[in-house]
């Protein structure tokens, strides 16, 4: 694995400075104090979904996964810490060999989520533990965002395919993630040739408004993109006059034209009106591509438009007004000494403001009724209940320092498709409205 697979800078070596200080000296003090190595549970969770979301979708966690592996303190950092005087020598020393030797466990990625839910879970020792706190958050914080919002358009749109195109919309190694969590949502394409270099993904685009403007006239600018880039490319028709550009273009193209793209105006009344003038110029195979700050509720008002994909950037980009998921990273249970066979404890903040977190190590299941449908996301501690055995979440990621559970970005999207037809109907509604399931907690004795 190397850090251009992460989408980082060739300059950067490796992924442990994607951290607060605060880990390292939380670290250096429990160092001091003998605290260390006791082992630990730490487990991801979000409190409340944002407002007016049903459900959220896990995402990132394949990048988690590269991160964890690529989280080394080499010279350079070291170098840097020292400098900076951040972490004492005796922690430097630590940390100059730091390789995270724990299991990880968490819900599949493109799996959906509830308030509550144990995301992921994390177990080692603190030391090790806590190191990962802001890595983990960072990633999967903005991917689920990204493919909660993707996921609502998805469902929007239907069967119509969705292009990602909100590369210039965001920091560029942020534009990359993106792409990738709008692809387990449920995106088909993108415009982001990294994010098609690194993952996969299939990638479209064809020309802007500056190809046409460049040229003398818009027959111009048409007949050299059609002569360079064939028949079947998509012709953007809005920069003038669309229904002469719709004219200009059937007529350098034919009735092969492959797609016209609309990006302003009402684009409800549009679609008609050039589905009408195609139809009437013999282009009846001619697709219409409609881009301009879509959204998941501008993508439904489409729905009884003749409109064959919609291409999405700003709102996805951003989370569609939600662009972290607010998940958090808590300490639930800790061993009394560094004692290996030491039993866990539980262990949860209690103050006052809502911030309250439920201790003990967390198994996680979702009970289905008698359809098979999703009733309820179930969250205990101690022994599963035998009835829902067969229903649990959590799966085995890292084992003893090792990654287990690399997948295909494919087989994560079509998981996603898989877990939110798994859902109530009320799901996919776009009205405001409470998580889709209720989350119940079942308390058990904390085992070892």
């Amino acid at each position: 694995m190397n850090t251009a697979d992460l989408g980082l800078p060739v300059d950067v070596p490796s992924t442990a400075l994607f951290t607060d200080q605060y880990e390292l000296t939380m670290l250096q003090a429990a160092l001091r104090a003998g605290t260390a190595e006791r082992r630990s549970v730490f487990e991801v969770f979000t409190r409340r979904l944002p407002e007016g979301r049903r459900y959220g979708v896990v995402a990132g966690t394949g990048r988690v996964l590269d991160a964890v592996e690529n989280f080394r303190f080499d010279a350079g950092v070291l170098g840097f810490l020292r400098e900076r005087e951040i972490v004492d020598e005796a922690t430097l020393e630590w940390l100059a060999s730091y390789r995270f030797s724990g299991d990880v466990w968490g819900y599949p990625e493109g799996e959906v989520y509830f308030p509550g839910s144990p995301i992921m879970r994390v177990e080692g020792s603190f030391a090790e533990c806590v190191l990962l706190e802001t890595v983990i958050l960072s990633i999967l914080n903005h991917d689920s965002a990204i493919a909660a919002a993707a996921s609502r358009m998805s469902s929007a749109a239907g069967q119509r395919p969705l292009i990602e195109m909100g590369a210039r919309r965001t920091h560029e190694l942020a534009a990359v993630a993106a792409s990738r969590a709008a692809y387990v949502g449920g995106f088909a394409t993108t415009s982001d040739l990294a994010a098609g270099f690194r993952y996969g993904i299939p990638t479209v685009g064809t020309s802007a408004h500056a190809f046409t403007l460049l040229h003398d006239s818009e027959r111009d600018a048409f007949r050299a993109q059609v002569e360079s880039l064939g028949r079947g490319t998509t012709l953007l028709v809005d920069t003038y006059d669309v229904t002469e550009a719709v004219r200009t273009a059937v007529e350098v193209a034919g009735p092969e034209l492959g797609a016209v793209r609309i990006d302003s105006g009402d684009l409800l009344l549009v679609a008609h009106r050039v589905r009408q003038q195609l139809d009437e110029l013999g282009a009846r195979d001619t697709r219409i591509i409609v881009t301009s700050d879509l959204d998941e509720y501008a993508i439904a008002s489409l729905a009884a438009a003749p409109v064959d994909a919609y291409g999405v950037g700003t709102q996805l980009v951003t989370g569609s007004g939600h662009p972290t998921a607010s998940m958090v990273y808590k300490l639930v249970a800790r061993a009394g000494s560094d004692d290996p066979k030491a039993p866990l404890v539980p262990v949860a903040k209690k103050s006052s403001g809502g911030k309250t977190s439920v201790g003990g190590r967390k198994w996680a299941a979702r009970r289905p009724d008698a359809d098979g449908i999703a009733e309820a996301e179930v969250v205990g501690t101690g022994q599963v209940p035998a009835d829902l055995a067969d229903h649990q979440l959590l799966v085995e990621l890292i084992k003893s320092g090792e990654v287990v559970a690399r997948e295909p970005l494919d087989v994560v999207r079509d998981r996603h498709r898989a877990a939110r037809a798994g859902l109530p109907l009320s799901a996919t509604q776009l009205s405001r409205g409470e998580p889709v399931l209720p989350t119940e907690y079942v308390q058990g004795r904390s085992g070892s």
